[in-house]
């Protein structure tokens, strides 16, 4: 495909997502009296539409590994981090409601912010330190309790292609001191959305769902170790001609 067709379908594709976001912000004032369950299922129609026009106007599809390895039960999911396609797409394919936890500043941004407060999303101010993770605490087990999935990133920020940042320990700290299962997710989204790129590229993004992970007799260090471990393992599965070209490094932080 020429680099013209790729720009001119990138173009299409951000009209359509604008114009989306236009129409559906504003329609979210009407959903807010909603109980919660039918509130998120139609704020997430957004995500559903995103994700058809990339794969319709884009040619980014996707496909899924592990589907089975969801657990009927409560759940923190820690995912890797490409791109913007997997913070839309997660919450159209897990079977429960999803939470993130965001940078509070983002909840200040027109039409995007005011999704988030609609769905009971972490607000984090990250300037508060340890103060921070109490917060995620605090609201974490209330979410849990109310039967939704504990969203994060690991490694705290979208990560190029083929390499690996820093795996804090923030989401296995809060799998711990709940005693909560943790679901490993590797995807390459960034292969197709890449960050910080205008222009998509057609390719199948593969979101591959690993197997749970209790915290039982292991302490956050030990258990995001074994979280980085299958993550980065299994990148090396669904992108082996990129990893093949990175050199490993290997780090967890608290």
């Amino acid at each position: 495909m020429s680099r013209l067709s790729l720009i001119l379908r990138s173009v299409v594709f951000a009209f359509l997502l604008g114009l989306a976001t236009f129409i559906w912000a504003p329609l979210c004032f009407f959903f807010a009296p909603l109980p919660y369950h039918r509130r998120y299922y139609w704020t997430s129609r957004w995500n559903v539409f995103v994700i058809w026009a990339a794969k319709v106007v884009c040619g980014i599809d996707y496909q899924i590994k592990g589907m089975e390895n969801l657990p009927d039960a409560p759940a923190i999911v820690l995912s890797k981090h490409q791109s913007a396609w997997e913070t839309i797409f997660y919450l159209c394919i897990m079977p429960r409601p999803l939470v993130f936890v965001y940078k509070k500043a983002l909840g200040y941004i027109p039409f995007f912010g005011w999704g988030i407060a609609l769905l009971r999303m972490i607000p984090i101010d990250r300037s508060k330190g340890r103060d921070a993770f109490e917060q995620i605490l605090a609201h974490g087990r209330k979410r849990l309790a109310g039967g939704q999935w504990v969203m994060m990133f690991p490694e705290g920020t979208r990560i190029p292609v083929g390499q690996r940042g820093r795996y804090k320990t923030g989401g296995t700290r809060l799998a711990v001191e709940t005693n909560t299962l943790v679901v490993p997710i590797a995807m390459n989204s960034g292969e197709y959305w890449p960050k910080n790129s205008f222009i998509k590229k057609p390719g199948v993004i593969t979101v591959s769902i690993g197997k749970p992970i209790s915290p039982e007799g292991l302490n956050p260090a030990e258990m995001m170790q074994q979280v980085e471990n299958w993550i980065e393992s299994e990148m090396r599965v669904i992108s082996p001609a990129v990893y093949a070209r990175q050199p490993a490094n290997h780090a967890t932080e608290t």
